[in-house]
């Protein structure tokens, strides 16, 4: 009986490891077809007669900075299977991160992704909380620094320097999704009543209606 769990057990983790990210395709590629009406789980392939190289090319600009001429004082360039074909069911994607000094990309989750970080460029103070007592962990990274974000917790990256900053990401998911906490909640469309964010956040309802206003999206 101790056997058949243990192997139950063994054959559900590797159950569970076997889809805990973008499934794996099932030919050499899978190129997007932007132009198809066809809704699917991720994005319909195109005919591989109608591939060309420059389905798998795309001049992103990762040579130039972004314009962080923003309040955020941050740019994300990013490149995703729908700027570049050729990445569809692949399980990745990728993004240049530009920051001011001061700049912020602020606390976020990808529900579908691990992100693994590179900084080319300064330093950046960087960390994610963990759901086991809220642990944060976090660190000042420098130039050539990696770090990595697990996928599904909230982190940030913060230049906390004098001079800009640049880093490069690579996310597990073709698609991994993005959930700014401050936006998501504050900003949500309805939005959520001030009584039920008043309660959650220990604020007066003022204050709540304040920072509402803040990030309302019309």
């Amino acid at each position: 009986m101790a056997t058949r769990l243990l192997i139950f057990a063994f054959s559900t983790l590797l159950f569970s490891q076997a889809f805990a990210s973008d499934p794996s395709p099932l030919q050499d590629f899978c190129v997007a077809d932007s132009t198809s009406s066809v809704v699917v789980n991720g994005l319909v392939c195109k005919n591989p007669n109608l591939v060309t190289v420059n389905d798998f090319t795309l001049a992103a600009g990762f040579d130039k900075p972004g314009n962080t001429n923003n309040n955020a004082g941050s740019n994300v360039n990013l490149v995703f299977a729908s700027n570049l074909p050729g990445l569809n069911t692949l399980g990745i994607s990728l993004a240049r991160l530009d920051f001011a000094p001061g700049g912020l990309i602020a606390p976020h989750y990808h529900p579908r992704a691990t992100e693994v970080l590179t900084v080319l460029q300064g330093s950046l103070y960087v960390g994610f909380v963990s759901t086991t007592n809220n642990t944060l962990f976090a660190k000042v990274l420098n130039q050539g620094d990696v770090f990595v974000f697990p996928k599904g917790l909230i982190h940030f990256q913060y230049n906390q320097g004098h001079s800009s900053a640049v880093a490069i990401s690579g996310l597990s998911s073709q698609n991994p999704g993005l959930v700014v906490v401050a936006n998501t909640v504050f900003g949500a469309n309805p939005p959520i009543s001030d009584d039920v964010l008043a309660k959650a956040f220990m604020l007066e309802k003022n204050t709540v209606d304040w920072l509402q206003a803040q990030f309302k999206t019309n």
